[in-house]
């Protein structure tokens, strides 16, 4: 049960954005700009960067939903997206991933501690300095979605249809048609 009266069965941060729409607005914004808007990180490196650090965090709506949309935006491949959630490292993902991975990592548990070492092993492993700062971002981004949504104690669906239909949808029409009302 959340620590506010939030709308009753709506999961997550969807019900915080139906209870303050007007934050709603700028966050559903950010989301769109960091995980959807034109980049060289296809929308699935994205989202796997988001499930990453929501998962490093245990906030189980947002690793739920962000696992479910990297999923379907690499489709179908849940099992990639397990395997990378649990050690990027012996993943079968690009040499490029796992560094930005691993600075995201680096950003959730202690931004001060990605090293100019860590950066350059990015850059030599392809990554533009665009993508090493959008990587920080989301990483940073999804440690304040995450502390929302477990600050307020929303409510995670077990059932992990709900997470995929809702997957289809974010694919299909972004964060911005998100209700929130």
């Amino acid at each position: 049960m959340a620590h506010i009266q939030v709308p009753e069965g709506i999961p997550g941060i969807r019900s915080l954005f139906m209870f303050r729409p007007e934050t709603a607005k700028p966050l559903l914004e950010l989301a769109e700009t960091l995980l959807r808007k034109p980049s060289s990180l296809t929308p699935g490196e994205r989202e796997l960067i988001a499930a990453y650090v929501s998962n490093l965090n245990a906030c189980k709506y947002c690793t739920r939903s962000h696992s479910a949309f990297a999923a379907e935006y690499l489709k179908p491949n849940e099992a990639l997206v397990e395997q990378i959630k649990k050690d990027p490292e012996t993943a079968p993902i690009s040499a490029k991933m796992k560094a930005l991975l691993k600075i995201a990592g680096k950003v959730q548990h202690d931004a001060k501690t990605v090293t100019s070492a860590d950066v350059d092993q990015a850059r030599k492993s392809g990554a533009t300095e665009i993508e090493v700062h959008d990587t920080v971002l989301i990483a940073a981004a999804f440690c304040m979605y995450n502390r929302y949504v477990d600050g307020l104690a929303t409510w995670a669906p077990e059932d992990p249809e709900i997470y995929r239909r809702n997957a289809q949808r974010i694919v299909a029409e972004g964060y911005l048609a998100v209700p929130t009302k």
